[in-house]
């Protein structure tokens, strides 16, 4: 069901649960939902993100999800089973993610690390440079494989999947997400 402009306007502000399985081997972090994706409470829902065709063409789901109304049963049953989280720097929903402040950003910086201390994912994946070099104070950091881990979890920084990012192609999204999938024991090395 496509919303409407009330309900995406009625989204502002919103949170969208995060999906933690267990075992969790892979948490995608996004910088935070936009209005779609918390009007159908499926995080990067809204049409044209090209995270769920990106984690397909990486072979990290089996077939391509498409939560455009909110996922289904065999959508959520997929990214459990493969071990696949997503959760957001900042939880609430806007229109862009530049109108996420970066005291925002650090806040949710401490909340990751929280969740990442409790759940023990193997890998963790940041979408996004600028968000990342905002929400945890590294403005020389890289995209890829980062230098540090969290307790334990691999840390990769990835391009951000959003249509507004034309730096990344599809193909370029799949072959780091790959990556980050690999580092995790999703896919084979």
């Amino acid at each position: 069901m496509r919303p409407t402009r009330e309900d995406l306007e009625a989204a502002r502000d919103r949170t969208v649960p995060d999906l933690l399985p267990d075992p969790l081997r892979l948490l995608f972090v996004g910088i935070n939902p936009g209005l779609w994706t918390a009007a159908v409470g499926a995080h990067f829902a809204r049409p044209g993100n090209r995270f769920y065709p990106a984690l397909h063409r990486a072979g990290i789901t089996r077939f391509l999800l498409a939560p455009a109304g909110g996922y289904d049963d065999a959508e959520l049953a997929e990214l459990d089973e493969r071990g696949v989280g997503i959760t957001n720097l900042c939880p609430r929903a806007t229109a862009r993610a530049d109108e996420v402040t970066r005291e925002e950003l650090r806040t949710g910086a401490e909340r990751l690390r929280r969740i990442v201390a409790r759940r023990r994912p193997r890998v963790v994946a940041v979408l996004g440079i600028t968000a990342y070099r905002q929400a945890f104070g590294r403005r020389d950091a890289v995209t890829g494989p980062q230098p540090e881990d969290w307790d334990g979890a691999r840390l990769f920084v990835l391009p951000n999947p959003s249509g507004l990012n034309a730096h990344a192609s599809l193909d370029d999204l799949a072959a780091a997400y790959g990556e980050a999938a690999a580092a995790a024991g999703i896919l084979p090395r």
